[in-house]
């Protein structure tokens, strides 16, 4: 299974069950291979924005935490939703706390009648 194909899976399950998940104990879940482990989930988790920004379903990489960010994804994350066109604002405070939240709950609802 690729790595994408991998990373669906397990951030649908997170969204059935209503969780969200640090980078790096998503890596290891994944058990992606390091160094650089880090840098190669992030370029999939992108991959699988794209895919959701061209489908209008919510960002599955909104169920990630970023270290220190207070539960809201890395900088990176928000980058990349800028670029996909879903994303105006800055990439901390009210704004992107409420971006986070808003995507979260679309995933939740979206994954909820899904077993």
């Amino acid at each position: 299974m690729t790595l994408p194909a991998a990373l669906a899976a397990e951030l649908a399950g997170l969204a059935r069950r209503r969780e969200t998940i640090s980078y790096g104990a998503l890596a290891r879940r994944l058990a992606v291979p390091g160094p650089g482990s880090i840098h190669r989930l992030t370029g999939a988790l992108e991959v699988l924005m794209a895919e959701d920004a061209a489908t209008g379903h919510p960002f599955r990489a909104a169920l990630c935490e970023g270290k220190l960010r207070g539960g809201l994804p890395a900088p990176g994350f928000f980058e990349a939703a800028r670029r996909l066109g879903r994303f105006s604002g800055p990439l901390d405070g009210p704004q992107a706390e409420a971006f986070v939240a808003d995507e979260r709950g679309a995933l939740f609802a979206r994954y909820s009648d899904q077993t």
